[in-house]
């Protein structure tokens, strides 16, 4: 990539600050520009120095991760946000979310996969950690916020929803007895009415907007 990445590192673990930092640095492309101990130090330094991503983590002392999240999209909204963190639990993956995180994965996740979800937020994408996306379903059974039924039909919500379960396109098909062109003609509907690019960032959105309930 042409643009340095610039990284904000925010971690209560000295070991895993330092083994992050020492793992992007060595990367084409990225620049480590700080590590900070707790949220308020991560809020300080992201309206500081202006990282391009804030790989934040999610229990902290004093201030948490969502916390400090949601003070510096208050402050700088440019700033994107991936969670890296132990936690898979219900509350922590929807308060997220709706804090304006990007992606959420968890650390046991790859070095590849984390280097390409630095890349892919970057540019604007999002993405959930494989087990993360299956956890939704059992949040999206309550349906869609009253107040925003109307921007997608039935059966764009009932797609909505098996997307956010990991379904493929043909998993879709052969659960709702319909064509795959028909699923695809649905979900390249959703994408224009949500104005997102891909699946994780649709279901993050819905989720964000009251859409889809977790």
């Amino acid at each position: 990539m042409s643009q340095t990445i610039r990284i904000l590192i925010a971690d209560d673990h000295p070991v895993i600050r330092e083994g992050l930092s020492a793992m992007l640095s060595r990367v084409p492309g990225f620049e480590v520009a700080g590590e900070a101990r707790d949220g308020k130090e991560a809020m300080d330094m992201a309206l500081r120095l202006k990282p391009d991503i804030v790989l934040m983590d999610l229990r902290m002392p004093g201030m948490d991760g969502v916390e400090a999240m949601r003070m510096i999209h208050l402050q700088c909204e440019t700033i994107r946000f991936i969670i890296l963190t132990v936690y898979d639990n219900d509350e922590y993956i929807f308060e997220g979310i709706r804090a304006g995180a990007s992606a959420y994965l968890l650390k046991d996740v790859s070095r590849e996969t984390l280097i390409q979800a630095i890349r892919e937020v970057y540019s604007g994408q999002s993405l959930l950690h494989p087990q993360i996306t299956r956890k939704l379903l059992d949040h999206v059974s309550g349906g869609a916020g009253k107040e925003q039924n109307s921007l997608l039909t039935e059966r764009e919500l009932e797609i909505l929803q098996m997307m956010a379960s990991g379904a493929s396109n043909k998993e879709i098909a052969r659960g709702l007895s319909i064509s795959s062109h028909t699923v695809k003609t649905h979900v390249s509907n959703i994408y224009q009415k949500l104005e997102v690019s891909d699946r994780a960032e649709a279901v993050a959105k819905a989720l964000r907007e009251g859409i889809l309930r977790g």
